[in-house]
Order: C-alpha cells, then sequence, then structure tokens
C-alpha cells in the first residue's frame, strides 16, 4: 500500500509539472427524437466562451468541437424545424466529453423555432407524461449517499424511499419493490445486484456500474404503453458506447471495489469501438486491518460488462453487449467465542450464500428513412441464488460470558434457485407528419426454471430427515408475451397527447391481460408552467418461485400455486411544475393507486404479496388467492436548482398513505407505509489554481422519514420455528421510531495536461445515528427474556475511493476520417 501511494503522489506531481492551457473534445451526435435519423446540419456551439467555439453535424449526425477548456460549460444545439435546446457538459482533461442528443420536431411550419427544447430533468423517451425522471452518470456521481448506484441516487427523489442502509431496494410510493423491473436496450434483466435474494429487485451493491451506463429514465406511475409487467417503476436503462476516436483508461480503487475500463476504436479505419470494464470487491483488506462497516462477515463480489458498437450504413447501427457479477458470503457464528455485537444474519446458524447473474445480448437500431426507426434486442440471461444453513448448538455460560459447542454444525437447510432467460424486444417508430407519432412492438421472455429447496422436519435435530419445499424443473418453457401501441398527438407547442394500449399473456399460470389503456396530457400553460395528467391500468406476474412452491399430498408433489394470475393495478396522476428560473423549478404531483387480484392466502390471514420483496428473507406461500387489495395515494412537492453557477440543491418532501386488505377482510398498514419523507441535498463545487485544474466538490443529504412498522411477535412460535413470527391478528400495528440520516461527500478532482485525477470521501450516517431496521432472533436461556433483539441499520461508514481517467494512446480523427 505504501509503494502504491508513492508512485501515485510521485505521479500527480509530474503531472502537475505542465502549465500550459487545458483543453479537450466535445464530441457526439445529433439526431431525431422520434426517428433517431441523423440531422445533417446541425448547429452545436459551446455558448459560454470567448470566442464560441462550434462544429456542425455531418451526414451521419456527428460533430466534433476540439480545444474546449476544461470546466463545465453550455451546449446550444439548434436546427430548422426544431426545437432549439441547451444541455450542459462537464469537461475533463483525461477523458473527451461524448453527448447524444435528440432533438424535438417542432409543431410549427415554417422557419427555425427558437424555443428551449427538453428541460433539464425531462425523460428521454417521447411518450412519457408523468412520474418520470432521467437520470445520468453525472449525477449518481453528485449525490452524496448514492454510491455510483442508480437505485440508491433514485431514493433522493420524491416518492421514493430505501428500505435498508444497507440494500437499494427501492420502495415507490408505498409499492413493494416486487414491482420494479429493470431493463437494458428494452428487454427486462434479472436483479441486477449482489446478493440478490429470489424474488427480490434490490441488493446490498448494484452489479450496474455507473462507468458504462448512459442517460437513463426512471417511471414511477402510469408508465407509457411500451411497459409492462410492473406495478411499481421501470428502470430504462441505457448502455453507452465506448470512445471511437480513441483508446482511454478509467480505474478506481476504493471501498466499493477495485475495479478498471478499456475503451476505444477497434482500428483507425473503422468507426466501431469496444467497452470493457470489470470490478472486484475489496471490502476484504478492511476487514484484515480491523476496520469494522456494520457486518460480521466479509462480502465478496465481482462484476464486468462490455459493449462492442459496430455503426452500419445509412445511420444503422449493430452493438453486443453483456453485464454479469457473481458474489459469495459466509456468516459463522461457529466462529464466535462469545456474544457478538450488532450481529449480522440468525445467532443460531451458519450462513454460506451466493448468487450470480449474466446477460448478455445483441441490440440493431435502424433510422429506415427520416420518419421511420426500427429497434431490435435479443438477449439469454442466466441467474442463481444457492445457500447452506448449519444449525449450531451451543450453550452460553453465564460466569465467562463464553460460548460451549456441544456438537459440531450440521446441515438445517439449502436451497438453489436458478432460472434462465431468452428474451426478444421489437419496436417501430413512425412519424405521421409533425404532428403524430405511432409506435408499436413487442416483449417476448421465454423462461426456464429449476428449483430445489430442502429443509430437516426438526432443524435442531441432526437424526431428523429433509423433506422437499421445492423440487421444481420446467418441463417446457414458459412464456410472458407483451404487445403494445402508442400514439403522440402533438397539438402544438403546448398541448401532446399520449395514449396507448398495452397487453400480456403468461403462460405458466396461464394468465392474460388482454387491454390494458394508457393515457396522458401536458398542457405547457405557458413558457414556465406546465399541468400533466396520467392515467393507466397495469399486470404483473409473480416472482417465478412462487409458482412452484409444492406440498406433498399422498405421496405427490402438488403445486398449489401455479394458477396464480397477475397482480393489478390501476393508476392516476395529475401534475404541476413551474420554472422559477433557468435553473430552478418546483414540482408537485398527487395520485392514487388502487391494487386489485392481489395474492393473499386462502385461509383467512393478514399476509399479502404487497408486503414482501425487501430485504434477504423469502417467504414461503401457503395456498394463495387472487383475492387481495390495496391501495396509495398521497401528495409529493419538489424544490429543485439544477446544477448552475457551480450550485445545485434539491428539497423533496412526500406525504402518503399506503393500506392493503387480506384475506381476513381487515385494512392494515402495509410494511412500506411510511406515511412521510423528507430530503435535502446539495452541492457546491470550487474551482482554482491556474486554468482552474483544481475543483473541490462539497455534497450533503439529510433524510427524515417514517418508522417502520412492525407487530407483536408470537414467542411460542418463534421458538418453536426459530425465527421471528408474528401475532397475525395484530399485524403490522405498532412502529419503531422516525429515520434520520446525514450524508456527506467531498471530492478533489485534478486536471493535468492528459489526466484527470479524483479522489472522493462519501460520509455515511455521519451522526451515528441508530435507526432500527427491525428484530432478529436470538435464543437465550433465560424464560423471562424475550427471544429476539434490535437489530440496527448501518452505524457511520466512510466510503472512499481515487479514480484515474487518461488517454492510452493515438490521437483524435477528425469527421472526415
Amino acid at each position: 500500500m505504501k509503494k502504491l501511494s508513492a508512485f501515485i503522489l510521485l505521479f500527480i506531481s509530474a503531472q502537475l509539472m505542465w502549465g500550459q492551457d487545458l483543453t479537450q473534445n466535445i464530441r457526439g451526435t445529433v439526431v431525431d427524437s422520434e426517428s433517431k435519423f441523423p440531422l445533417v446540419g446541425t448547429k452545436v456551439k459551446v455558448t459560454d466562451v470567448e470566442p464560441v467555439l462550434g462544429g456542425i453535424c455531418d451526414e451521419n449526425g456527428n460533430f466534433a468541437i476540439t480545444n474546449v477548456p476544461i470546466g463545465k460549460h453550455t451546449l446550444e444545439i439548434s436546427s430548422i424545424g426544431y426545437m432549439t435546446k441547451s444541455i450542459t457538459v462537464i469537461v475533463n482533461s483525461g477523458k473527451e466529453s461524448i453527448v447524444n442528443i435528440l432533438l424535438e420536431e417542432s409543431s410549427i411550419v415554417g422557419e427555425e423555432v427558437v424555443v428551449e427544447g427538453r428541460k433539464k430533468g425531462e425523460v428521454i423517451n417521447e411518450m412519457a407524461t408523468v412520474s418520470a425522471t432521467s437520470f445520468s452518470v453525472e449525477e449518481t456521481n453528485r449525490y452524496a449517499g448514492s454510491r455510483g448506484d442508480p437505485a440508491r441516487m433514485m431514493s433522493n427523489y420524491a416518492g421514493a424511499q430505501g428500505t435498508d442502509d444497507s440494500r437499494n431496494d427501492l420502495v415507490i410510493r408505498g409499492n413493494s419493490p416486487l414491482g420494479i423491473i429493470y431493463r437494458i436496450e428494452g428487454v427486462s434483466i434479472p436483479n441486477p445486484n449482489h446478493f440478490a435474494i429470489a424474488g427480490s429487485t434490490g441488493g446490498p451493491v448494484s452489479i450496474l456500474n455507473n462507468k458504462f451506463l448512459d442517460n437513463s429514465d426512471f417511471f414511477m406511475s402510469a408508465f407509457p404503453a411500451e411497459y409492462g409487467n410492473s406495478t411499481a417503476g421501470i428502470f430504462d436503462l441505457r448502455l453507452r458506447n465506448g470512445n471511437n476516436k480513441l483508446h482511454e483508461f478509467s480505474g478506481q480503487f476504493g471501498f466499493l471495489g477495485t475495479e478498471a475500463l478499456f475503451e476505444g476504436p477497434f482500428s483507425k479505419k473503422s468507426n466501431a469501438s469496444y467497452l470493457v470494464m470489470g470490478r472486484y470487491s475489496t471490502l476484504g483488506l478492511f476487514d484484515k486491518i480491523g476496520l469494522k462497516y456494520g457486518t460480521d462477515a466479509v462480502p465478496l463480489y465481482g462484476d464486468g460488462a462490455f459493449k462492442l458498437n459496430f455503426p452500419l450504413k445509412k445511420g444503422s447501427n449493430l452493438s453486443v453487449w453483456g453485464v454479469g457479477g457473481t458474489s459469495n458470503i459466509s456468516i459463522l457464528i461457529s466462529d464466535q467465542t462469545e456474544p457478538a455485537q450488532d450481529a449480522f444474519g440468525e445467532q443460531d446458524r451458519d450462513q454460506l450464500f451466493g448468487t450470480a447473474m449474466a446477460i448478455g445480448g445483441v441490440t440493431y437500431k435502424n433510422p429506415i428513412n427520416k420518419n421511420t426507426f426500427l429497434k431490435t434486442t435479443i438477449s439469454y440471461s442466466w441467474q442463481q441464488q444457492t445457500t447452506r444453513h448449519l444449525y449450531i448448538l451451543r450453550t452460553l455460560d453465564s460466569a465467562t460470558n463464553q460460548w460451549n459447542y456441544l456438537a459440531d454444525p450440521f446441515d438445517m437447510m439449502g436451497y438453489k434457485y436458478v432460472t434462465n432467460t431468452g428474451s426478444a424486444y421489437l419496436s417501430m417508430n413512425h412519424k405521421l407528419g409533425k404532428k403524430h407519432v405511432l409506435k408499436y412492438g413487442f416483449n417476448l421472455d421465454m423462461y426456464l426454471v429449476n428449483n430445489v429447496d430442502s429443509i430437516r422436519y426438526d432443524i435442531s435435530d441432526s437424526t431428523s430427515n429433509f423433506y422437499y419445499r421445492w423440487d421444481y424443473q420446467s418441463p417446457n418453457p414458459d412464456f410472458l408475451g407483451q404487445l403494445f401501441v402508442m400514439w403522440k398527438y402533438k397539438i402544438n407547442n403546448r398541448l401532446t397527447l399520449n395514449t396507448g394500449l398495452h397487453s400480456q399473456y403468461f403462460t405458466m399460470s396461464n394468465s392474460i391481460s388482454p387491454i390494458e389503456p394508457r393515457l396522458g396530457l401536458k398542457i405547457a400553460v405557458n413558457e414556465n408552467n406546465t399541468i400533466a395528467l396520467g392515467a393507466g391500468m397495469h399486470s404483473q406476474h409473480q416472482p417465478l418461485y412462487i409458482y412452484s412452491f409444492h406440498k406433498n399430498i399422498g405421496g405427490n408433489k402438488v403445486y398449489h400455486n401455479m394458477d396464480l394470475g397477475f397482480t393489478r393495478s390501476i393508476h392516476t396522476v395529475i401534475s404541476y411544475s413551474t420554472r422559477i428560473k433557468k435553473s430552478m423549478s418546483f414540482k408537485t404531483e398527487a395520485y392514487y393507486q388502487y391494487l386489485y387480484d392481489v395474492p393473499v392466502t386462502v385461509a383467512p390471514s393478514s399476509f399479502s404479496i404487497l408486503n414482501q420483496g425487501s430485504g434477504f428473507a423469502r417467504f414461503f406461500p401457503d395456498s394463495l388467492a387472487n383475492t387481495g387489495t390495496g391501495y396509495n395515494y398521497g401528495i409529493e412537492f419538489t424544490l429543485q436548482k439544477f446544477f448552475d453557477n457551480d450550485f445545485f440543491f434539491m428539497t423533496t418532501l412526500s406525504l402518503y398513505d399506503s393500506k392493503y386488505v387480506g384475506s381476513d377482510g381487515i385494512t392494515r398498514n402495509t410494511d412500506f407505509n411510511g406515511n412521510y419523507i423528507a430530503n435535502g441535498l446539495m452541492g457546491k463545487e470550487f474551482k482554482f489554481g491556474e486554468n482552474d485544474k483544481h475543483l473541490i466538490a462539497l455534497g450533503m443529504k439529510v433524510t427524515y422519514a417514517g418508522g417502520k412498522r412492525y407487530g407483536y411477535v408470537n414467542q411460542v412460535m418463534t421458538d418453536s420455528l426459530k425465527e421471528i413470527v408474528w401475532l397475525d391478528s395484530a399485524y403490522n400495528e405498532r412502529r419503531f421510531d422516525p429515520y434520520f440520516r446525514l450524508d456527506l461527500k467531498v471530492n478533489y478532482t485534478l486536471n493535468t495536461k492528459k489526466v484527470t485525477h479524483e479522489f472522493g470521501l462519501d460520509l455515511v450516517n455521519v451522526t451515528f445515528h441508530k435507526n432500527i431496521l427491525g428484530l432478529t432472533y436470538t435464543p437465550n436461556d433465560d424464560p423471562a427474556q424475550p427471544p429476539y433483539t434490535e437489530r440496527y441499520q448501518l452505524g457511520f461508514l466512510p466510503i472512499f475511493y481515487y479514480k484515474i481517467d487518461f488517454k492510452v494512446a493515438g490521437k483524435p480523427k477528425s469527421l472526415n476520417d
């Protein structure tokens, strides 16, 4: 470590000797927002430098602006017949800035229309009307506590909240995280997180490294008809292309991993490019030096991604891409000599847990002509979760406070879930004149499932036999088919109607949702004020492992949940937004969501699938039926100053209620009904030194939210099953104290002639506030004491990194190369 630190300091010192003006290139592509057709002759200018720098797009829509001073700059993009657009670009010395720009055609026929296009924060998908936002790599880096994770970044926005400091599960407007779908290039992907429990959508560490993501969209309600099989939210992710002119390297060493990224052109004669990156966990190093970070065990993980991009004739494009990761952790209670404090995991067993996922795909894009755009993706994915639990027989010596182990650990439970999925996506965009856009297409997913799970009849008896809870292998592939059609009618530059129909069918349960209407209306009252309305019907199949849970009846396996239908919901939203200043806006949204056909137990109970999907626990469904209901309603407020003049802030307030009805007919709070969430974020950058090559960025985030719901423990059942069991009649009648967390972030960036160095430190929970996560089963020999204790979320956690960007070799090619 000392040699590495000395080398880094020597390298930086050598770079500081360069005194020349620091510049870099801005390159990119400008296309029509609907047809994706290259906009030849578009003017792109850097408006905040003297003299003004600029470029003009060639026949492929490409532009290049050279020798741009480092720093933050404003690009103005204009083309006859299109709305003029302004965007902000960060220019560093070690890496070219590459931007892909979509221009929206004006509905007014005539000369060039000078109207500002998409405002900051508005989504890329032109069919979206309400409850949607775009996010960029730049934002995931700037927000304190985000850790470069898209899901954690989204938890800063109104209506979104995390459930656990150590995980990135997202609760959207009181909905279970099960309702969230991740998509890449149009196809759904497995849970893209390390240590992802079966059926969940979150995890402790994201596999989606922000360094290979392009600007993407997130939808929270009444999303367009293109998106299906979700009742809560959609991550619509895009993978960026590698630099097709220069070979570049980005490396990072930090708390969350050691990583390297390479990108560049395949050859000087081709515009084809590659991007390859990999990361591996470095948390084991901290464990060796005694630095605690909130767990009893060392989580190990690795992930990677690649994208090969091949431009073809007439603006078409073919890309081959892949994302994957693997993780494992061993929580060895049998290594303890005395009771552990703030223990992670159950205290009567060793747990060995591992997960893996991988997806690879091919995407083809073709702007067939000025009015038609084709996109299609074919992919194949694989995911696996494995667990082994070993029971520990031990007693506590009260005199010495030491454990006495009565026998060697023995197997009590284990499972292995494997799912293979083949996916296909196709969409066509047709511009029918300046006012009408038609988009239609389909998604098709093919599933092959292999689930095995066995447990002892008596988990504390090494002589007890095992029995199977899951023992299922798909006899044939099962399919989820989705069709959609959307129509956008731009009545004028102030009024836009988005409508569409979605349909889906799932063969495993023979479930069909033939017609799901979607509707959105956006009214630009004037240049600064907008009113929007949205409504839609949505449906989602259940986590696949629920269908294959079985009981042994007369020696036969009976899969009693195979006929479960979709969970369905109806969303309605109204929003109002106003631009107070050029870089400041206020927005409020009110919504109501009704959920029905929700799986609940056939026998009367408080169970509902609306309470599942967060944390590391699976659930074991009894016979379920689609007879439950639920509802969420609320109002949200956002005051935001986008990054301008080296400063930004965002404050959000969400007030909501989330209820459900189980098969016992009683209306209760959902597990995710916190009632309120308040967030405050801010950041400031300071430039100094010759040519402003030094940059210090400070950030802060504060969150205050309603406490988690819980109930009364059934102590008899808890002692018998050796895990927390709640009294069904009093489910969710109690709640923990409110949640509070303050995070700080500091970054130092140094630009030298050809290299950019960045040092970052994220300070999570700087006030050491003890937020309760839940209760954990903790056996003891004193019958007067309850067999459980409170388990807390993360304490203070410093997360650091060092990052370096530089050009590997070569000179920029001109547009004529």
